[in-house]
């Protein structure tokens, strides 16, 4: 279970005032974790473990959003 520890702890991290390096080495953790608790749902098909990946997985798309910034319209 030390993979749910470690994502438990990813949440709680602050994600204010980051560089961009920040910003990518916090969305490849966030998808590391994300793949490494699907492998644990696979053979345990816990909800809980189904609601960690969501809450990280919308993490990720934040911070993936704010690293590609708005498009430009014409």
């Amino acid at each position: 279970m030390d993979t749910i520890e470690r994502a438990l702890e990813f949440e709680r991290t602050k994600l204010k005032s980051l560089s961009t390096s920040d910003r990518i080495k916090i969305s490849r953790e966030a998808k590391a974790l994300i793949l490494d608790l699907n492998q644990i749902y696979k053979k345990k098909k816990d909800e809980r473990i189904m609601d960690i990946m969501k809450r990280l997985t919308a993490i990720k798309r934040k911070v993936e959003k704010r690293l590609k910034g708005n498009p430009l319209t014409t």
